[in-house]
């Protein structure tokens, strides 16, 4: 385990990444009913981008950076604008300096009948999380592998809620993890809705990922894809996606509107698109 999300926190990825995630969170609190969230690959939860890892790539400054201090357009704001809500709340008056984990977005957005399990494999990371939410009843942090825990925290007690998936991608085979992961999850809670988040680097192993999370015979599966530009040969992202199960009926929607617009402020060169379509629909 050598991924450490702080040289990355608040790029591209994470704008389109956590945008989801509180849409999908708002949709779940229509109901007075408890929720639950499992983050899985939940990081450190809050990250200073001062930091000398943050400023040493410096990512956040074409992501967050670019769309801080910008009113989104209006197509745009129905999953913009409560992203960028939190984002300046958290950083209050002052300059840009702290960005959200997934933790944190959650934890702020959950009620008092909701609960978040976060389960973090690097031990210092975990060490990190558990120490920042020490004594939160609401909160419970897992040193624990991922797909572990995806097998055996599903399905939850409060019966609604979601899971977030993002892994690291350090091992050469993720995608079929990832798509084995699902799989296995939901055989055991198909009503949840899952969201997994995935870099695009390699196209053919995308495709493969497809193909395979089709061959499960799952259904509602929304499939969002985000490029700042094209990929190049020093390696540097610049493509992601996210497949999203049993997403809130609005979320397309809001994707359509908003990726135009993310789009062109985020592009960082030629072959800059996003495209919302279903893998399998419903």
């Amino acid at each position: 385990m050598n991924y450490r999300h702080v040289y990355h926190a608040g790029n591209f990825a994470d704008v389109l990444k956590h945008a989801v995630l509180i849409a999908i969170l708002e949709h779940l609190k229509q109901k007075d009913k408890a929720f639950r969230v499992l983050d899985t690959h939940a990081g450190i939860g809050l990250y200073d981008l001062s930091s000398p890892m943050a400023q040493k790539t410096g990512e956040w400054r074409d992501g967050i950076g670019r769309i801080i201090d910008i009113t989104p357009s209006k197509q745009a704001a129905p999953l913009i604008a409560p992203y960028l809500e939190i984002v300046r709340e958290i950083n209050g008056a002052g300059p840009l300096t702290t960005y959200p984990g997934s933790p944190e977005i959650t934890r702020r957005l959950m009620r008092p009948q909701d609960r978040l399990t976060l389960t973090e494999l690097h031990s210092a990371d975990h060490a990190t999380l558990a120490k920042r939410y020490a004594g939160d009843h609401q909160v419970r942090v897992v040193e624990l592998d991922a797909w572990l825990a995806m097998g055996g925290f599903v399905p939850f007690k409060e019966k609604r809620g979601l899971v977030l998936i993002d892994p690291a991608f350090e091992e050469p085979d993720e995608y079929r993890t990832l798509a084995a992961g699902i799989f296995k999850a939901t055989r055991r809670w198909m009503n949840g809705t899952y969201a997994a988040w995935y870099p695009i680097k390699d196209r053919k192993a995308l495709d493969h990922f497809y193909r395979m999370m089709i061959d499960t015979g799952l259904r509602k599966m929304l499939k969002v894809e985000f490029n700042v530009a094209r990929n190049t040969r020093d390696g540097a992202l610049k493509a992601c996606g996210m497949l999203i199960l049993n997403p809130p009926f609005m979320l397309e929607e809001q994707l359509n509107g908003a990726l135009p617009w993310l789009t062109r402020i985020l592009a960082q060169g030629a072959g800059a698109a996003a495209s919302v379509d279903w893998l399998v629909p419903e």
